[in-house]
């Protein structure tokens, strides 16, 4: 595997290309955070199980380490929440229509002005892992004035889950299956799944809690 992305996940630069695309993809859900974060951490798990001879010379001689590579993702998913979140503040009417004309978007905002009332931001939490569900939930957030004290504690919260999980998934992957293609697509699967089933639940979260 590190034969061909080695020069990649065993450089510094890891660091700032997953904290840039955890960063944008609040803006672009396209772009592939996951499967760096993933790949970096799967580089991490061969740098701490390879010996010596052959089995470490497919191996960078710098991997990421485990912790930085957990608070850098973190820290950048917490960051363009707020982004998000200040843009979608200082919007004004342009994004208020934008909201209303979106049946998903007006969703979002009954839901989680609710669950931020009533303080259960784990809404916020859930929405992480949902594909796209962190950046509705942030410009929600934003365009609704909620209070940066009622949402950032929960972004925070998501994006640590967040990182934590898909480093852990990565790592673990490594570990057991070595640094592999293989080991990278199976957390790959099990990212997705949770964004599934993240996505899943958040559809069931009932609108009219909001007006507790």
């Amino acid at each position: 595997m590190f034969e061909s992305v080695g020069s990649l996940v065993g450089s510094p630069w890891i660091y700032a290309l997953v904290a840039l695309s955890v960063l944008l993809d609040v803006f672009l859900p396209m772009l592939p955070s996951g499967v760096l974060v993933i790949t970096a951490a799967t580089a991490a798990a061969a740098g701490t199980a390879a010996g010596t001879g052959a089995a470490a010379a497919a191996v960078p001689d710098d991997v990421p380490d485990i912790l930085a590579l957990t608070l850098c993702a973190a820290t950048a998913s917490v960051l363009g929440d707020l982004v998000a979140y200040l843009l979608a503040w200082r919007g004004g009417p342009r994004l208020d229509r934008a909201i209303a004309r979106s049946r998903r978007l007006t969703t979002a905002q009954e839901r989680l002005g609710g669950a931020l009332a009533r303080g259960g931001g784990a809404l916020v939490v859930l929405a992480r892992f949902a594909p796209a569900g962190r950046s509705v939930v942030s410009l929600v957030a934003g365009a609704a004035h909620r209070r940066a004290r009622d949402f950032v504690p929960w972004s925070a919260l998501a994006g640590l889950s967040w990182a934590g999980y898909s480093v852990a998934l990565g790592y673990f992957g490594g570990q057991w299956l070595g640094a592999t293609w293989l080991a990278t697509g199976v957390s790959l699967v099990a990212l997705f799944a949770a964004g599934a089933g993240a996505a899943y639940l958040v559809r069931r979260q009932p609108r009219a809690a909001g007006a507790r």
